[in-house]
């Protein structure tokens, strides 16, 4: 069998928001590849520990990238071109940090390369203390009363495995109640929002301003018995798109979320308040660690209250409300 294989050329420091990216997509599949810089420079720091290190033999390429795997399927051959697209995107997107070139190149692997062993590494996740998330083809004997959330890698599905998606999905489980509804900015392969659903929100709303949100979003949706009565998927910029706006208005949201950049959620955050119900919740998590403070101080301005920060490796998450 044949898999498809892409990869994203970026730095050091932008190795984790391509991986989040591809994560937004849906695609988790990936390996990380340090640069032979950051390798040279490991082994400098730790010689001590060696006695001989062959560093052509530890580095795979002189580039730092991402690389992400699809079953060679005719289906994927459209999400592929549609990843592409929003790399390129992203390429003109200031998130705060240097993300390289991310040139993006494709090619068939085969099975040796990839597909023997990766399904391995996909098994139940508890997130919280109500959720579970299932790859597809992991049958549960007990989901321990969890709230279960189907997924499959295989189809180009995330798992929440990411610790941005982590953060909102722990965030979201303790504060949605029965009858809520749900907005999603930025919702990617919809997974915040349709978790809302399956934890009790009435309806969800999810926005992206890429196109291959719409397909995945909506599949992954089906897959978890989540109809389009209570679950519809919007494509356009919030930002700039008058006529999106004014429909997000038409009502009020006890629950918005947003796991993008830091750069993005300090652009939303003057859009968020108004459709935020008093009392509401927003949360927000894609940020570094760095710039955390930075969209605090903007969650803030616009007149929402931080209730909790949440800091895992160099990632953050904000839970925030409209008092």
């Amino acid at each position: 069998m044949k898999w498809i294989e892409m990869t994203v050329f970026t730095t050091e420091q932008g190795l984790d928001a391509v991986a989040a990216r591809f994560d937004m997509l849906g695609i988790q599949q990936v390996m990380i590849e340090q640069g032979r810089e950051s390798i040279e420079a490991f082994l400098k720091e730790t010689a001590k520990y060696w006695d001989y290190a062959d560093t052509d033999e530890l580095v795979a390429g002189e580039e730092p990238c991402v690389k992400a795997y699809l079953a060679d399927a005719g289906e994927n051959m459209e999400l592929v071109h549609l990843a592409e697209a929003s790399f390129d995107a992203l390429r003109k997107t200031d998130v705060g940090i240097d993300l390289g070139s991310l040139r993006f190149v494709v090619r068939l692997a085969d099975d040796e390369d990839w597909a023997n062993n990766w399904k391995a590494y996909y098994k139940p996740l508890k997130i919280g203390s109500r959720l579970l998330v299932r790859p597809s083809w992991e049958s549960l004997a007990d989901a321990e009363g969890r709230t279960v959330l189907s997924l499959d890698p295989g189809m180009a599905f995330g798992t929440g495995s990411h610790h941005t998606t982590r953060m909102c999905l722990e965030y979201l489980e303790k504060i949605i109640k029965n009858g809520d509804a749900l907005l999603d900015l930025g919702c990617g392969s919809g997974i915040l929002s349709i978790a809302g659903v399956l934890l009790g929100a009435k309806a969800a709303l999810a926005v992206d301003i890429d196109p291959i949100a719409e397909k995945i979003a909506y599949e992954n949706a089906e897959l978890n018995g989540v109809g389009r009565d209570r679950y519809e998927v919007r494509i356009g910029d919030v930002l700039t798109d008058a006529a999106l706006r004014t429909g997000l208005a038409a009502r009020q949201y006890e629950v918005i979320t947003a796991n993008i950049v830091a750069s993005v959620i300090i652009a939303l955050l003057p859009v968020v308040p108004p459709l935020l119900k008093t009392g509401g919740a927003f949360i927000t998590s894609g940020i570094i660690r760095e710039r955390l403070d930075e969209v605090k101080g903007a969650i803030v301005s616009n007149g929402l209250t931080v209730v909790e920060t949440n800091i895992n490796e160099e990632w953050c998450a904000i839970l925030a409300r409209k008092e």
